[in-house]
């Protein structure tokens, strides 16, 4: 019941026989299936401005990069005053994309009922140094959009501008908001990242994708992701085409290359049944454990329909280490997933108070969710749980 099951997509036939295709053609780097791969991706998210990436790392880390700068609708960011603020509970991957940025960070606190971050806390915060909003849709369940985006707004009457939102979509790929998917372009504020490593819902083996609300933002990142190179003008004053034009700002070598794209456009087509599995079984917990004694389950937001990347639960009593045990020995695998990042020594010097991650983190528990269970073993995980 682990994660390694998400490979059967990954290593499945109609998979393989493309990639060996293109193995044998030569042509591996980003080329023109990286291009149908986006126009995918374009269609399923109804984005228009769409990139694929070789990490959502880089996505995240690419989002602040073109953040930094101003423009004639944006103030741009003060390396010196300036602060992201940011969840704690996450993948360290989020808050390594910030400090990869030469920015300042401030934790924000998790919401208790859905692990997601605290908008209370987030209000509190915001003033005028923070023009930066990172956080993460836990587990695929979508923070409160509506609600951050009255906060964007009130923010904008007070200061003249609203913050940019980063949304780490690193386990929500499919999730919805209010009928929308996650990523589509009705937010004018909102650059959205998803994750296409291995054990994602959709996978390339490793990649990520970037979404962004206008075109400006998408041309900027097209050159950011390869250096800096435009590579539709690669023919330096018309003499040879494989020297570059002048490059006016420098990038990373962060884009996407035709095989692990070839993979995903043959996994993407499997994704509506994916996320149906997914979210019957969550649903299935929903009703099986909604009044287990010692359990206590996350709320949900009917504006939301999550991805069921992660099931979360809250184990109470102080007995979050002897369910995981109890399970472990039942050969169900759970976990918290993401340790709090503000406990690292590297960002000590961010470190404050956070009291509801400091509750939430003595009872979070991630139990399989996944399309690969099958009736009885969702059935095993609940008869383990209510026994507990």
């Amino acid at each position: 019941m682990s994660d390694i099951s998400l490979f059967k997509v990954f290593m499945s036939e109609d998979v393989l026989k493309p990639v060996n295709e293109l193995l044998m053609s030569g042509q591996l780097t980003q080329g023109p299936k990286v291009e149908q791969f986006e126009q995918m991706l374009q269609e399923y998210l109804n984005n228009q401005y769409v990139l694929t990436l070789n990490s959502a790392t880089a996505g995240l880390t690419l989002a602040l990069r073109l953040l930094k700068e101003k423009s004639t609708t944006w103030p741009g960011f003060d390396d010196e005053t300036d602060v992201v603020l940011t969840p704690a509970l996450t993948c360290f991957a989020t808050t390594a994309a910030v400090l990869s940025n030469n920015v300042k960070i401030r934790w924000l606190d998790v919401d208790v009922n859905t692990a997601n971050i605290s908008l209370d806390d987030l209000k509190a915060k915001l003033n005028e140094t923070t023009k930066v909003i990172y956080l993460v849709h836990w587990g695929g369940s979508p923070v409160d959009l509506d609600e951050l985006d009255k906060i964007c707004e009130e923010h904008k009457e007070k200061y003249g501008y609203k913050p940019f939102v980063v949304e780490d979509c690193a386990h929500a790929f499919g999730a919805e908001y209010n009928g929308e998917k996650i990523g589509s372009s009705n937010k004018d504020n909102h650059m959205c990242v998803f994750s296409l490593q291995a054990i994602k819902h959709l996978t390339t083996g490793d990649g990520g994708i970037i979404t962004f609300p206008n075109e400006e933002l998408f041309e900027r990142c097209k050159l950011l992701r390869w250096y800096g190179i435009n590579r539709d003008k690669r023919n330096y004053k018309g003499k040879d085409f494989r020297m570059e034009n002048d490059i006016v700002e420098w990038g990373y070598k962060f884009h996407m290359n035709d095989l692990n794209a070839t993979i995903g456009i043959h996994n993407l087509p499997h994704i509506p049944d994916l996320l149906e599995k997914n979210r019957a079984n969550g649903k299935f917990f929903d009703e099986q454990l909604k009044n287990v004694r010692g359990i206590e389950l996350m709320k949900t937001n009917p504006k939301c329909n999550s991805a069921y990347w992660l099931y979360s639960i809250r184990v109470l009593d102080g007995k979050k280490q002897d369910f995981i045990n109890k399970m472990k020995e039942a050969g169900i695998m759970t976990s918290q997933v993401h340790n709090r990042n503000d406990i690292n020594s590297v960002v000590e010097e961010f470190k404050e108070t956070l009291p509801n991650l400091d509750e939430l983190e003595k009872e979070l528990v991630c139990i399989p969710v996944g399309w690969w269970l099958e009736e009885k073993d969702i059935k095993y995980i609940v008869e383990n749980s209510k026994s507990f």
